[in-house]
């Protein structure tokens, strides 16, 4: 059974720091590019960043304005993806999810982000 599972959000100022996990089971991990997508009330969801596990290459989206800021890296051991993410502003404050840059696997539950002013 595929299983997605982010961790790692919660409530913090602008300008701080948090890293979020994404746990995936149930597939093979480095076949597919993983990315970090996100969701903020009254908008449709949208990719931040993304990682290639198998060779490490990385990208962010210009248009959700992150890079400098967000770093994804994989665990390959873990089969596990992390969003560090710094200088917070209260624009990230979304419900943030991962999944194959397609998004064809089953969504997971997410993990919700706050940033306050």
């Amino acid at each position: 059974e595929v299983q997605l599972v982010e961790s790692g959000g919660g409530l913090v100022q602008a300008g701080g720091s948090l890293r979020l996990s994404c746990s995936t089971s149930g597939f093979t991990f480095d076949d597919y590019a993983i990315g970090w997508f996100r969701q903020a009330p009254g908008k449709e969801r949208e990719e931040v960043s993304c990682i290639s596990p198998s060779d490490g290459s990385v990208n962010y989206l210009d248009s959700v304005n992150v890079k400098g800021r967000f770093t994804i890296s994989s665990d390959n051991a873990k089969n596990t993806v992390y969003l560090q993410m710094d200088s917070l502003k209260p624009e990230d404050t979304a419900i943030y999810y991962c999944n194959r840059r397609s998004g064809s696997l089953p969504w997971g539950q997410g993990t919700q982000v706050t940033v306050s002013s």
